[in-house]
């Protein structure tokens, strides 16, 4: 299996959680992305040195790698210690780290490739994570680009600036499918999910065709009600990373909400780069020729079929 073709959906970012037990031992758990069957080449550390391998137990999931740890309550203090992920710099991943005290104090910080590491300060009290989970939701949007494919999509289907109400209905629609699936109200197979927004992509790209040869279809009357169904479907699929990265379960609704802001601006930038670029495109001097409006939706049908098959495979278990 080619392994880019899972991050057509999405850079994963990495998880870093340390959680302290009543009797004053810590739990540790690390998350490492893994992209078809590789894993990202990353390696938590902290400067007391507990995180060796050889002493952590492994387990694996579809999309990540798990280590876990067990630190006795003779632990050095977690305070000024120094948490660093080897190879982060040579990645675009994010790592959100998570610590959890007693009585439910928590700390979060958010490790970028450009700077590795963070020296804890757990003697201060933290300000609520507002921005790292708006980054996380910023980062997941750009770098999900099937999302984009399907945003791009509908801006090139929907001219009309009075039409792009839809903008509205795919927020409220993946809005209620992140919040309903993240608290665990709603569970859909995430390989079921993939394949459905993918399948979503390749009928917008069938729907645009069929627009610029003179056949306006369902999308293009009621392009607000196709936000909002395949909304729903994008929504499930924003949900499978929040819940994979995982919440502080102290302040669930908090974190849910930022990280909905952060798809939000993510997407709504994103809507005014290609606005603009389409309009910059639209001025310059060109005699274009018919066939060539064709390229946009064949290139994100293609992609989208694509995706569809193979994420089809993995559903069914079929080697691609």
């Amino acid at each position: 299996m080619f392994p880019l073709i899972t991050w057509a959906h999405e850079i994963r970012p990495g998880y870093l959680e340390i959680k302290e037990n009543a009797n004053h031992s810590l739990q540790v758990t690390w998350k490492q992305p893994l992209m078809g069957e590789y894993g990202v080449p990353l390696h938590p550390s902290i400067s007391s040195g507990w995180m060796v391998d050889s002493l952590a137990q492994i387990s694996y999931t579809e999309t990540y790698l798990i280590k876990h740890w067990q630190i006795p309550a003779s632990h050095a203090a977690l305070d000024a210690q120094t948490i660093t992920i080897d190879g982060l710099e040579k990645t675009m991943t994010d790592v959100l780290v998570q610590i959890t005290l007693l009585n439910d104090v928590s700390f979060t910080y958010l490790i970028k490739p450009v700077q590795p590491y963070v020296q804890l300060t757990l003697s201060k009290p933290q300000p609520p994570p507002v921005w790292q989970y708006i980054q996380l939701g910023v980062f997941h949007i750009w770098s999900g680009f099937d999302h984009l494919l399907f945003v791009f999509g509908l801006l090139l289907l929907v001219r009309k600036r009075s039409k792009l109400l839809w903008t509205t209905a795919f927020t409220i629609a993946h809005s209620i499918t992140l919040a309903l699936a993240t608290l665990q109200m709603v569970k859909v197979p995430g390989a079921f999910t993939e394949t459905a927004i993918a399948m979503s992509i390749v009928f917008l790209a069938v729907e645009l065709v069929h627009h610029y040869k003179g056949k306006n279809g369902f999308a293009y009357q009621y392009p607000w009600m196709v936000a909002f169904l395949f909304g729903l479907l994008h929504g499930l699929g924003f949900a499978s990373a929040l819940k994979d990265v995982g919440l502080p379960q102290n302040n669930i609704p908090l974190a849910l909400f930022l990280f909905n802001v952060g798809v939000e601006l993510g997407q709504l930038a994103f809507v005014f780069v290609m606005l603009l670029f389409m309009a910059a495109i639209n001025k310059i001097p060109y005699n274009r020729k018919p066939w060539q409006k064709y390229i946009a939706p064949y290139f994100i049908g293609s992609m989208a079929a694509f995706w569809m098959i193979e994420r089809l495979c993995v559903m069914l278990n079929i080697d691609f």
